[in-house]
């Protein structure tokens, strides 16, 4: 967004305009106020949100919250006390045009306690669907398509059909399991997981179907494998597209006639299992590669749900880190009360490939290195903490030789891969120079098969 450029020389404009234009760049849309809650500073992309062009000096109360009888957030802030709300749009009010459009509130306190200075309130334009952030079982979201993704799990987990869940490693796939169980008819019955890719083929073989006795040395009785310990309940294989072919084929028997040889029995032993799986990989893209059967592909992936990573939605990157500092909290020496502006930008511009699990052991990291109640930048891993400083020196890498499906895609595709060579391969950076969101990139990236690896 670019900064709004006074037309006059008075110092006062231009310092508006020059603080303006830094909050947008370095903290986005908010409001900076003084310990009397006074605007004393606005960015362009916060009046935008609000809508309205926001007077320096007046009332953050009464800006945002009016008039209206019931004002939490205006008595949070009177008090001292960091809170985040939904109100609905001041400039919309103002109007008289209301139309149901709101927008959410965080204060941020500056310095803590007693020394508080002022504060920091974070907006934020939200929809009627996304105003609130929601629990599902264990899983936490604000973003609309994961609550399609919950609203999907409640309608599918009645019904006894195998399900696939594909999404990226640490983004809540087991969860998603054992939602299925707990809202289906099984709740009652076993849950029972394993990760096919934790253990070698010969033990896979025997942890999934078991094994009679004398079946190997050691074998000394008969003993049950996964298949059979879920029977009345769910069995939830994680990373499927690593199963052997040959344990494919047996496991395809399994779930076909509903009946489990162990490893070196004879005799079919009936079984009553639900099969939820998972995967990171595309099994259709495993099928053509000859490395996963198309009719089990076909058997597991009868109802698909795919689960976005968290860097598909950064609004969730602070709800979450929230709730996991709580969790911290809980058992740690150390107490975090607030995060500091300049982490809380760190950790949602970070790419978090790892997920939620990756933002968890980053704030593990930062609990365990860091002292005090706010959590700092310095706290953070280098990586989160300093991924492309403002005036670092920016190293340009070449680009790599362009695909075939690339040179037929025509100029976009050179224009992304131009643009990712000339900023390190960091999106963020590259969907500015080209004039996009990060959302509008990656999108594009997806459609013009560019986004693996």
């Amino acid at each position: 967004m670019p900064p709004r450029v006074p037309r006059t020389t008075d110092p006062a404009d231009v310092d508006r305009a020059l603080f303006a234009a830094a909050l947008d760049e370095l903290v986005g849309p908010a409001l900076v106020l003084d310990s009397q809650l006074r605007v004393r500073a606005a960015s362009r992309g916060a009046e935008e949100v609000l809508g309205f062009d926001v007077p320096l000096g007046s009332s953050a109360a009464t800006l945002l919250c009016g008039d209206r009888p019931k004002r939490p957030f205006a008595e949070a802030l009177a008090g001292g006390v960091p809170f985040q709300a939904v109100i609905p749009r001041p400039g919309a009010v103002a109007s008289g045009e209301g139309g149901g459009e709101q927008v959410r509130v965080r204060s941020v306190p500056l310095g803590g306690g007693a020394d508080t200075i002022g504060w920091v309130v974070h907006v934020a334009a939200v929809s009627g669907d996304d105003a609130e952030p929601e629990r599902f079982h264990g899983l936490w979201s604000r973003d609309p398509r994961m609550k399609q993704v919950f609203r999907l799990v409640e309608k599918i987990a009645p019904e006894d059909f195998t399900v696939l869940v594909r999404g990226e490693t640490g983004s809540g796939k087991e969860l998603v399991a054992h939602a299925v169980h707990a809202l289906s008819s099984r709740k009652d019955g076993p849950f029972r997981a394993l990760n096919c890719a934790a253990l070698p083929p010969n033990l896979l073989e025997s942890e999934l179907f078991g094994h009679a006795r004398g079946a190997f040395t050691g074998a000394v009785k008969d003993t049950p494998g996964h298949v059979q310990l879920a029977d009345k309940g769910t069995l939830f294989l994680d990373e499927v597209a690593e199963l052997p072919l040959e344990l494919q084929a047996k496991l395809l028997r399994v779930i076909e006639t509903r009946t489990v040889v162990p490893v070196g029995g004879r005799d079919a032993l009936p079984v009553d299992v639900r099969f939820v799986s998972a995967t990171h990989r595309a099994l259709r893209a495993e099928v053509a590669a000859g490395r996963f059967r198309a009719d089990l592909m076909y058997r597991l992936r009868v109802i698909p749900v795919r689960l976005p990573p968290l860097r598909e939605r950064p609004a969730d990157v602070a709800l979450i880190a929230g709730k996991i500092i709580e969790e911290l909290n809980a058992r740690g020496r150390r107490k975090i009360t607030q995060v500091s502006v300049a982490a809380e930008a760190a950790m949602e511009r970070y790419e978090w490939l790892g997920n939620v699990r990756e933002l968890r052991n980053a704030l593990s990291y930062a609990f365990a290195i860091g002292d005090g109640p706010v959590l700092q930048l310095d706290d953070l891993p280098p990586e989160i903490a300093a991924p492309g400083p403002v005036g670092a020196e920016v190293t340009v890498v070449a680009a790599p030789p362009e695909t075939d499906a690339e040179a037929e895609l025509g100029p976009e595709a050179r224009r992304i891969r131009d643009a990712l060579a000339r900023t390190a391969g960091n999106r963020d950076r590259a969907a500015k120079l080209l004039g996009w969101s990060r959302v509008t990139l990656w999108r594009r990236m997806r459609a013009l098969g560019m986004d693996e690896g």
